[in-house]
């Protein structure tokens, strides 16, 4: 082949792979979120990676960052083929940004299946068609949970998210953290009461969303282009920096629906806001977790009620590294119902890529292989298949050299890999039922019974 035919093979743009090391972690923390997931009850499912553009850009879900699909029937230079019932092959089909909508689309087509209230996790693959850079992908692992009722959903299942974040957390042990709670009503009914049209509420929500990314300066200005007066901005700024513990923000709260009596949906926000943090108190998650932060909005327009967002401490360059919230008509605009619902994402993908990065986590070793029984003498591979079926049935891993190779070669290959023990079998340790086991991080070398072999390892391994 030609220099000039060399066919590419580097990664797209924006599409992440992981070596062994860098995969073994997601493997690891992936089983922390689904053990804990597990235990609230929630089950898995899968969507497709496909869906219906229609689908997707449900509730105003417009999003530049879709990436477009087409029908892979027919090649593209037929696409516009006609099927026998007079529809083109082409259907407008994306990949899924997210795992929320496609799951509402999911309920919508198996509701019949379906016992509700339905919990669900997903920890699948989604795609958006965003500029690749440091830390954002076009294709990376969500890790979702959502809960959905017909007809009524209990604040409690809002207070139980919090608790999950904190116990997944936790669990992986990535240092303090700060889970901020908000109530997208408390947002809507402040809007109200200082006057912003009804129209423009989302629009300046999106804004409010946003205030950690431009600053207050631009917030102020981005306001000021829809057409909000400067008056009616310094309420919103001042409203949205209001802040103290938990229980000085919710008095403040209090007071200020004292204050505007006929502000509906600014009551019952605060209502719901002061249930829910009652809840995820009762679950036992410390005050220290969480807090109110009223500029908390999340940007897409399906979230109605509570909402999260989850910061390192120290680490807030990092962004969310946990989002999610409560949705009352994402599931029942696909069925004419109401549908409540709420939910969090994890990007786990960009979450590795960035505690990687700022040295919060360290990869794993390339292998899970805990020992490698070496080959001494070709005519003893019975032998070494033998204990090696022991060491596994006794729940160790481990990795048979089948071919022989200088002894130093054999443990060069396995140290670096980052395997802790080698078995060392010749024909007179097989005659006697022995073997030498080989610490290759401390250079340590003792002779083992063959019956003790296992329980040894075990006991020697770190």
């Amino acid at each position: 082949m030609a220099k000039s035919d060399k066919i590419n093979f580097s990664t797209p743009s924006g599409f992440p792979e992981f070596l062994p090391s860098e995969k073994r972690l997601e493997v690891y923390l992936l089983d922390i979120i689904r053990r804990v997931f597990e235990s609230y009850g929630f089950t898995p499912i899968e969507t497709p990676a496909v869906e219906r553009l229609e689908v997707l850009q449900a509730k105003g879900n417009q999003g530049d960052n879709i990436i477009y699909g087409i029908d892979p029937i027919l090649p593209p230079n037929r696409q516009a083929e006609k099927d026998k019932s007079g529809e083109t092959a082409l259907e407008a089909r994306a990949l899924k940004f997210d795992q929320t909508v496609p799951f509402a689309a999911y309920i919508a087509r198996h509701l019949n299946e379906l016992t509700f209230p339905f919990s669900r996790y997903q920890m699948d693959m989604v795609f958006r068609g965003e500029r690749a850079k440091d830390g954002r992908f076009r294709q990376f692992r969500q890790c979702d949970i959502d809960v959905v009722a017909r007809g009524k959903l209990s604040l409690l299942y809002d207070a139980q998210m919090p608790a999950i974040i904190t116990e997944i957390f936790e669990a992986i042990n990535i240092g303090d953290f700060a889970i901020r709670i908000n109530n997208r009503k408390i947002l809507t009914g402040f809007f109200q009461s200082v006057e912003v049209p009804e129209n423009q509420i989302k629009a300046c929500i999106a804004i409010i969303d946003n205030l950690e990314k431009i600053g207050e300066a631009k917030v102020k200005s981005e306001l000021e282009k829809e057409g909000i007066s400067s008056e009616q901005t310094e309420k919103i700024i001042e409203f949205i920096k209001i802040d103290g513990s938990v229980d000085d923000v919710l008095d403040k709260l209090n007071h200020l629906a004292q204050s505007f009596p006929e502000a509906e949906q600014f009551n019952l926000g605060v209502t719901e806001l002061a249930t829910v943090i009652n809840g995820v108190r009762d679950l036992g998650v410390a005050d220290k977790r969480f807090c109110i932060d009223l500029s908390i909005a999340r940007g897409l327009n399906y979230y109605t009620g509570t909402v999260y967002e989850t910061t390192l401490i120290g680490h807030e360059a990092l962004g969310s590294i946990c989002s999610g919230g409560r949705y009352e008509e994402l599931v029942g605009m696909f069925l004419g119902e109401k549908m409540p619902g709420v939910g969090i994402s994890i990007g786990l993908t960009r979450l590795i890529s960035r505690l990687l990065k700022a040295g919060i986590l360290n990869t794993l070793s390339a292998t899970p292989t805990q020992v490698v029984v070496v080959n001494m003498q070709e005519d003893l591979i019975a032998v070494y298949l033998k204990v090696s079926q022991q060491l596994r049935q006794a729940g160790i891993n481990v990795v048979t050299n089948f071919e022989k190779r200088p002894l130093g070669k054999q443990f060069q290959a396995a140290d670096k890999q980052g395997i802790q023990f080698c078995v060392i079998i010749g024909a007179d340790e097989a005659a006697a039922q022995k073997s030498s086991l080989k610490n290759l991080k401390s250079g340590e070398q003792v002779e083992v019974a063959l019956a003790d072999l296992a329980e040894e390892i075990k006991r020697r391994l770190t």
